[in-house]
């Protein structure tokens, strides 16, 4: 009885294990080779190291570590005096290039009117000269008929040349002044040009002003910070991390073996470390166009004598769904396990 009973239990057990090898190959067959999972994946997120743009000393630290801020809160304060001194400077050299350039219009109005009086002598001038032209030349033929005397025709012929000297020197005069009216548009020229670089020194030193106010420059929370009151900091000088408040996926390194049909777009559950009783939902973005190994600093030189094949693993950023992408449950660096289902793709 006992051997039966025994026999009975073993067909049992092989009965149980039979069913149970054909529901996990039935499982596998349908499901499981769909899904490859790994758990070589990991939280990221766009963290920005934020710097300074310009050399001061930190004036105020308006933030500490792991505090939540929003988009334009002020982060560091650095001492603005040197830069508002700036500021001053390069307006007072734009206040000074429109000083001359209105110098420069008020001279040309002044040379406007000096060409109006020299046109106006050149005339006057073309009229004595055409007087005594005449003059000269009635007193000519009076004196070859002996009507007039020779020192009247002298007198006259005097007062020609004269009038011819003093026409040429107004209209030298007139030229003068006309040449100093493009003396004054280069110089305008000139004037604007430095009017310009002025205002481009004035926005440059109103730019550097601004940068003393170092502000988030998106929702975030603050980490790895440098920074502490009255030290100084040069240009460039990381002084904390933001950490967004949104935006967090996941990058997934799957093995080669686990690619052939994995495609952007088919649905993937995550699971933390941290919470490993709630599942995640995401899909995949999109795979590296290449594998890890080939963005290390060294990458592996497989053309030699020792060689060992290595299974290689291809990133994959997997999209993180709803309010899974929220800082909070899940931050950046936290380890994951990602199963991706290839049959919502196909």
């Amino acid at each position: 009885m006992t051997r039966t009973r025994k026999k009975s239990a073993l067909l049992l057990a092989l009965a149980i294990g039979g069913f149970a090898a054909a529901g996990y190959g039935y499982y596998w067959w349908h499901t499981a080779r769909f899904m490859p999972s790994t758990d070589d994946a990991y939280v990221g997120a766009d963290i920005s190291a934020i710097s300074a743009k310009v050399s001061g000393y930190i004036h105020t630290l308006a933030v500490q570590d792991n505090a939540q801020v929003k988009k334009g809160d002020l982060l560091v304060q650095l001492d603005n005096r040197d830069y508002l001194a700036a500021v001053d400077q390069a307006t007072g050299e734009v206040a000074a290039q429109q000083a001359a350039l209105s110098d420069i219009a008020a001279t040309r109005q002044l040379q406007l009117a000096t060409i109006a009086g020299t046109h106006a002598s050149l005339l006057a001038a073309q009229a004595v000269t055409l007087k005594t032209t005449s003059d000269q030349r009635r007193y000519s033929a009076l004196a070859s008929s002996s009507a007039v005397s020779q020192q009247i025709r002298d007198h006259a012929q005097a007062d020609y040349h004269q009038a011819m000297a003093e026409e040429s020197k107004t209209r030298a005069d007139k030229t003068v002044a006309e040449r100093q009216l493009q003396v004054l548009d280069a110089r305008e020229q000139q004037a604007r040009a430095a009017l310009t670089q002025a205002q481009a020194g004035l926005a440059m030193a109103k730019l550097n002003l601004e940068y003393t106010e170092i502000r988030a420059p998106f929702d975030g929370v603050v980490g790895n910070r440098r920074a502490w009151s009255g030290s100084y900091v040069s240009s460039g000088t990381q002084l904390l991390s933001l950490v967004p408040a949104q935006g967090l996926w996941i990058d997934a390194n799957f093995k080669e073996s686990q690619l052939a049909n994995m495609k952007p777009g088919q649905v993937a559950r995550i699971v933390a470390d941290v919470l490993p009783g709630r599942t995640f939902n995401g899909h995949v973005g999109s795979l590296s166009p290449a594998t890890g190994s080939r963005f290390s600093i060294l990458p592996a030189e497989n053309a030699t004598g020792n060689f060992t094949k290595i299974v290689q693993r291809v990133p994959v950023r997997i999209v993180l769904d709803g309010d899974a992408a929220v800082l909070g449950l899940l931050r950046p660096g936290l380890s994951v396990t990602v199963t991706v289902d290839e049959r919502s793709a196909r």
